[in-house]
């Protein structure tokens, strides 16, 4: 390393790419404490003299600005969309050759540009004179023969000619000032372009000459840590590359669950260290997700794919839930009825199942202009095929409207009747087809005739998913089975994932799949030994059953309907029909109305009792109930109240309640004041109405006798 020139971390980094990379560097400026100014993972590290870094990728963060007038900087971050142009160089080339070698390389706006000389150039029998503007079109390159550049020349009197003038001529040559404009990203992309200067043009700073140099994220480990490490580039730290004196240094190699899924199958089973944890609040919701965290340890048994299907309870009193299941789950499960709320449901189910046949759940009236067919509970549908309708209302634009349909039979149920006649069979048989629109609502569900018991992976080869299930007896190999008890479970779809087979060092007979795809997280492969005998792997029992979030069926869902087209609206009604036929309506309403005002009282003219409820008397008790007049029964025997009159006079007033023939004639109503009046001509009166007449003592003498006999 003798000979090896330090240079700043900001400049090496800048001067590689990630296709030459890993790179080995070591700290030679002393000791940076990087803790004051990143922090990884919430710790402070620091990078010491003689410290080891190997360099595992590099990422673009953002563009440092240098300002060479005040050396002032600024950052700005690589999707700015400010325009930069080149500022020319003061000191001039020495050759045309120097000069197009900074020129940036695969870049479509590189050409043309315009230099000077500050000599004569002379091509042959041509002669260029000094300070003559000189605009390159091309560079001619040529096996065998010089390289040159051939350039476009302004004469006078608008002439205008075309040299080629060789590279390697030399003399003094200065660029003029180009009109053309490059972005961050051009900038960074192009070594040549990133050893210029700029302008920033349609800004305040547009006068000051920048220099540009990005600012990498850094991925890295070092030889005495087991974390990946990331820091800026910008780092004020000097390094060597010692890659080549450095290749035996052994470095813990971060591998991706990914990289881990592709290593040979001899490399398991192995302990393994966990360097970047999984996050807790990912797309798993199971026991296993928290333990995997930074400094933990696992055991990797093999690496493989599982077949799995992922399952939904049917919204209900319960909260929603998802699993991941694997086609070796042991539980026995039996098809449920699906439902479904609209005839676009029906049409999906239909293209996966054809032959589904529903039966109706809620009736729904027809409406003809809309070509809604009316439906009745119980009835039953089998999907023919979807076409396309004509409805009989007209659109905005007066034109006849046609719509996507669903065709279907409506099936007749069989009678019990045995003597039916042949025709009465015969149209029995015949079936009725229905056409109803596809954005058309309603109720219906699945009709099945199948009993059977399944296992998981039978349904998912025999049946279409998505599909309706019931967990029906328990995989009795797992200790808690979480699909038991759901009144009905919905199989969304199919998956196969690569998977790793893991468990905790502390039981490692217990366990469970890590889907690659799903998970995030690196570990490197450690040299420990297996927690079991030599030659003696334990029985492992896995776990069949995931629960997942949410976020894990969105995510799954963008997967498998990414084509999915949305459910057709139901078309535009022509408002005009709509509004003459709500005006004849309300005109036959009227004339109705006018009909019945003949026979019926006018409500918009108070009566008598509207009049009476004043601010001062809303609620008036309610009248008195009308006599009823019993011919042939007794009335009800009521207890007697002792009233004012009975308390002053002493005499008990006569029992009102009891009708003679002669109050049967002559019914009129009793108030206070003829009661009272009553009271004081009692005793003279002709009209005594506590007196019994003979039809009553003979009604009463047959009850008691019935009475006594019972």
């Amino acid at each position: 390393m003798a000979g090896t020139t330090a240079l700043p971390l900001q400049q090496l980094i800048a001067s590689l790419d990630n296709s030459c990379l890993p790179k080995i560097l070591q700290v030679c400026s002393g000791v940076y404490f990087q803790g004051s100014i990143y922090e990884i993972s919430g710790s402070e590290v620091c990078f010491s003299t003689g410290d080891l870094i190997k360099v595992l990728s590099i990422e673009l963060l953002s563009v440092c600005c240098d300002d060479i007038s005040n050396n002032e900087q600024f950052e700005l971050p690589i999707n700015h969309t400010g325009l930069f142009k080149v500022v020319p160089e003061e000191m001039p080339y020495s050759s045309i050759e120097e000069m197009v070698s900074l020129r940036p390389v695969g870049l479509e706006s590189c050409l043309p540009f315009t230099f000077t000389s500050n000599v004569k150039i002379t091509v042959g029998n041509f002669t260029l004179g000094a300070g003559r503007a000189l605009t390159v079109l091309s560079i001619e390159r040529h096996e065998g023969e010089e390289d040159y550049v051939r350039c476009y020349v302004q004469g006078q009197q608008e002439a205008s000619a075309e040299v080629c003038i060789p590279l390697s001529s030399q003399g003094e040559f200065r660029e003029c000032e180009s009109e053309e404009c490059f972005t961050l990203q051009e900038i960074m992309s192009s070594p040549c372009l990133r050893s210029r200067k700029f302008h920033l043009i349609n800004t305040t700073k547009g006068d000051r000459t920048l220099v540009l140099s990005p600012i990498y994220q850094v991925h890295a480990i070092m030889n005495l840590r087991k974390n990946v490490l990331k820091f800026p580039s910008s780092l004020e730290v000097e390094v060597i590359d010692v890659t080549e004196t450095c290749k035996d240094v052994h470095f813990v190699t971060p591998l991706s669950l990914t990289e881990v899924h592709a290593q040979p199958d001899n490399s398991f089973p192995t302990v393994v260290e966990i360097l970047e944890g999984a996050e807790t609040n990912s797309l798993f919701k199971c026991s296993w997700l928290p333990k995997l965290s930074t400094g933990s340890h696992l055991i990797f048994h093999k690496v493989g794919t599982s077949a799995m299907v992922l399952l939904s309870n049917l919204k209900s009193r319960r909260a929603q839930q998802y699993f991941l299941a694997s086609h070796q789950y042991g539980g026995r499960l039996r098809r449920r009825p699906r439902e479904f709320n609209s005839v676009y449901e029906l049409y999906v189910a239909s293209i996966q199942a054809p032959g589904l046949k529903v039966s109706v759940t809620r009736s729904c009236e027809g409406v003809e202009e809309e070509g809604l067919p009316a439906l009745s509970v119980g009835e039953q549908l089998e999907v023919v095929r979807c076409e396309r309708m004509e409805l009989p209302c007209e659109s905005s634009k007066g034109q006849k409207q046609s719509v996507e349909a669903l065709l279907c039979q409506r099936l007749q149920e069989p009678d019990d009747d045995e003597d039916e006649d042949e025709e009465e069979v015969k149209q029995r048989d015949e079936t009725e087809d229905i056409l109803m629109p596809l954005y058309m609502q309603g109720n219906f569900v699945e009709v099945l005739a199948d009993n059977k018991k399944y296992r998981l992976r039978d349904l998912s080869k025999e049946f279409s998913l998505p599909l309706d299930v019931k967990v029906v007896s328990r995989d009795t190999e797992l200790e808690t089975d979480p699909l038991v008890g759901f009144p009905s479970l919905r199989i969304e779809g199919a998956l196969l994932e690569p998977t790793i087979q893991a468990s905790f060092p502390h039981r490692p007979d217990h366990c469970f799949e890590i889907p690659t795809r799903w998970l995030s997280m690196s570990v490197f492969f450690t040299k420990d030994p297996l927690p079991w005998p030599n030659g003696q792997p334990p029985k492992c029992h896995v776990d069949r059953i995931t629960e997942v979030t949410n976020i894990f069926f969105y995510e799954f869902s963008k997967i498998g309907n990414s084509d999915a087209a949305p459910p057709p609206r139901p078309p535009k009604r022509n408002l005009s029909s709509s509004k003459s036929s709500k005006k004849s309506s309300k005109s036959s309403g009227k004339s109705s109305k006018a009909g019945k005002s003949k026979n019926a009282p006018n409500k918009s003219i108070p009566t008598k009792e509207l009049a009476d409820l004043t601010l001062n008397n809303r609620k008036r008790p309610p009248a008195p109930p009308p006599p009823v007049i019993l011919d042939d029964r007794p009335p009800p025997v009521i207890p007697r109240k002792h009233t004012a009159a009975e308390m002053t006079t002493g005499k008990a007033l006569p029992n009102t309640y009891v009708e003679r023939e002669e109050s049967r004639k002559k019914k009129v109503p009793l108030d206070a004041t003829d009661v009272a009046a009553d009271v004081a001509a009692d005793v003279e009166s002709d009209h005594d109405y506590e007196t019994v007449d003979d039809t009553f003592t003979t009604m009463m003498k047959q009850a008691q006798e019935n009475v006594m006999f019972y």
